[in-house]
């Protein structure tokens, strides 16, 4: 006999695309404590790191599919609704919090409305932003008119439960050819944004407005359903070392300079486009495929296939302090680079104790609550 939620047998994980993860969200926490020092688009440091949400919605495409596509005849809406919140939302609350506890070491020239933010209206914004519901700009506490100013982050986690909705209520359903035609059409719609956008990038979709729910969702439709069309075909790439080479070409796509400087801003969207286009889904092809060897490769998988997602939703806070110290200082990286490290290794530590005193022992509790076990034959 064998016992497990709600009648569904766990199925073993991609672990190199879980290390893939965490090289992703490293390298996103890097970009932003590099761009606090950018005084412009084209003085970034690591200039594409923004793209790791555009991999990360290809990644999580993916394994929803592998995860879920042969589950519908046991498994209802709700039920797979259930299983996404217990997994995401502890720590977008979590995130939430610290964000709130954080907010006024933020005070500086960078974010000019917090001086004048009242405790209640901080506290409103939180219990808003535990439930993701988007603000308006009209209730922008910081300056930045995103649409979760204590965690702006939780911004793709909102897109992100908005593919998992499409994909339980309707293109789970979709014939692999129906599936073909829409990642298609989504892919010129990224492709011809790409090349048309003003600021020659996919830097977007954190603010309610016309403008940036069009990026939001140009980021969000391709690479998810791209990323569960690859799972139906089974096109996987194997190769020796894949987690390696994987992260590799990650960390290149995400640091190679800006193309095209300000006179050709188009050359860098193409480049972005190709980007989400087909390096991802190489990638994902490439680390699906793989087989982990060696002796330190599968030890560090599983660790950063365990902090991505906490180290993601909870660095921002941080950030967003040492972004108004080096603001209000103007202070050069070169300057203050050990800070810069110290901040680093504070996010990651911060995630790790996350996960193991909160985010695991809720999870555990939710999932017993709400996903009660079902006896089932082998």
């Amino acid at each position: 006999m064998n016992s497990s939620p709600a009648g569904l047998e766990p199925k073993p994980h991609f672990e190199i695309l879980d290390g893939l993860r965490g090289v992703a969200a490293l390298m996103v926490v890097a970009f932003h404590l590099c761009e606090a020092h950018a005084r412009s688009p084209l003085t970034q440091l690591i200039n594409h790191g923004y793209l790791a949400v555009d991999f990360f919605f290809a990644l999580s495409g993916f394994v929803i599919g592998y995860a879920y596509d042969n589950r519908w005849g046991r498994m209802t809406t709700w039920e797979f609704v259930k299983r996404r919140l217990i997994r995401l939302h502890p720590l977008v609350i979590l995130g939430t919090l610290i964000g709130a506890v954080c907010f006024y070491f933020g005070a500086s020239v960078m974010f000019p409305l917090i001086h004048d933010t009242p405790v209640w209206k901080l506290l409103l914004v939180m219990l808003v932003g535990f439930t993701l519901v988007p603000l308006l700009p009209s209730m922008d506490i910081r300056g930045w008119a995103e649409m979760h100013p204590l965690d702006g982050p939780a911004w793709s986690l909102l897109f992100e439960y908005v593919a998992n909705l499409l994909y339980a209520l309707v293109i789970w359903k979709f014939s692999r050819k129906q599936l073909t035609l829409f990642v298609v059409v989504a892919g010129v719609v990224l492709l011809h944004f790409g090349v048309t956008s003003p600021a020659g990038n996919f830097a977007g979709g954190w603010s309610v407005d016309g403008t940036q729910l069009h990026i939001g969702f140009t980021r969000l439709l391709y690479p998810f359903f791209g990323g569960l069309l690859l799972f139906r075909l089974g096109k996987l790439i194997r190769i020796r070392h894949a987690f390696w080479v994987c992260s590799l070409l990650l960390v290149a796509a995400f640091a190679l300079p800006r193309f095209g400087g300000a006179q050709h801003a188009w050359l860098n969207g193409l480049y972005e486009a190709l980007c989400i286009l087909l390096l991802f889904p190489l990638i994902l092809s490439l680390g699906a495929g793989g087989r982990l060897t060696g002796r330190y490769a599968t030890p560090i998988c599983r660790f950063l296939g365990q902090i991505s997602y906490p180290i993601y939703i909870t660095h921002y806070p941080l950030v967003y302090i040492y972004t108004a110290w080096v603001t209000d200082k103007y202070l050069p990286l070169s300057q203050v680079y050990p800070y810069t490290l110290l901040v680093f290794f504070g996010c990651l530590t911060l995630a790790y104790a996350s996960l193991k005193l909160y985010d695991e022992p809720v999870r555990n509790w939710l999932q017993q609550r709400f996903l009660p076990v079902r006896t089932r034959a082998n």
